[in-house]
């Protein structure tokens, strides 16, 4: 099964809540008006987009049914699939990846997929031809490292680790000399997630940061956030505390295979103004791939 049938696959519970009845609203009502737009309004906030999300693109929807003429449910249908489209797809979503080596420090509260994303990224790069090298700087929670050590044997990338409550910079030494060494050409840092204390992690990544400024001055850098979306705008509100400790540079949305609220990747996108880099719809090392925009709309309509 490709990505593309993974993808509406794993979006099926975002379809069978929200498209759904989007498609009934568009087949029932024989006139595009005031009551139609409000509904469709109202579809859009069910399926975790967003009230202001929703609010601003029902009025560009409005604007383009009165600047076109339309008056087909089809075509108000495609209208608005565009708008979606154009709504989170206006950039390039890819890594920055320019430099030999790269870093990609990749942050997230436990329980998220932190750990398997790290993997799946590193299985990713490798796939596309690059050498990948895992940093294990999430040094205090019980088995983070043995689970990152299972997951880099399973995308057969090497991995750099210290005893459980190393300093995380250190270990982001030892790894940043390994790959100068190595001639490898990404770095992914596996970082704590512990929210709860800002200050600590917020010293943490500085370290981390002021090691590679140090050691690798120049190289191109990533960090990404993970996000789980059956949290839905609980992971915005997450995203938000994380955006005021760290440059994130990308979202990492993962599961959204086990949930309805597929909508909050126009949320991200708008509130945050964070793109989504990379998705997940399932537990497999090729289930996480590169976020592309249309592909992700037309599964949902598919």
């Amino acid at each position: 099964m490709g990505f593309f049938e993974k993808l509406k696959q794993g979006l099926s519970k975002t379809k069978e809540n929200v498209v759904k009845q989007m498609d009934n609203l568009f087949k029932s009502f024989v006139k595009i008006d005031e009551d139609f737009l409000e509904e469709l309004e109202e579809l859009l906030i069910l399926g975790d987009v967003g009230a202001s999300v929703a609010f601003s693109m029902i009025d560009e929807l409005r604007q383009k049914i009165k600047d076109e003429k339309l008056e087909e449910s089809e075509q108000v249908k495609q209208a608005l699939i565009q708008i979606l489209i154009d709504n989170i797809g206006c950039e390039d979503n890819s890594l920055k990846l320019e430099t030999k080596p790269s870093t990609v420090l990749v942050i997230g509260v436990n329980g998220v997929g932190k750990t398997t994303s790290i993997a799946k990224i590193a299985h990713y790069l490798k796939q596309s031809g690059k050498k990948v090298q895992l940093a294990a700087a999430d040094t205090f929670r019980a088995a983070a490292i043995e689970q990152l050590e299972v997951w880099a044997e399973r995308a057969g990338v090497g991995l750099i680790k210290q005893n459980e409550g190393s300093d995380p910079a250190a270990v982001v030494y030892d790894a940043i000399s390994s790959v100068k060494h190595n001639n490898t050409d990404v770095l992914v840092v596996d970082t704590a997630g512990r929210l709860h204390n800002k200050k600590n992690l917020m010293d943490e990544l500085n370290k981390i940061t002021r090691v590679i400024d140090r050691e690798l001055p120049d190289c191109s850098r990533e960090i990404l956030l993970v996000l789980d979306a059956t949290t839905g705008q609980n992971a915005i509100i997450q995203a938000k505390e994380f955006k005021n400790i760290a440059d994130i540079t990308g979202i990492v949305l993962t599961k959204l295979d086990g949930t309805a609220k597929g909508g909050m990747v126009f949320s991200i996108k708008n509130e945050l103004g964070i793109p989504v880099k990379y998705i997940g719809v399932g537990e497999k090392m090729e289930d996480l791939q590169p976020f592309d925009a249309e592909e992700f709309v037309k599964a949902l309509f598919d």
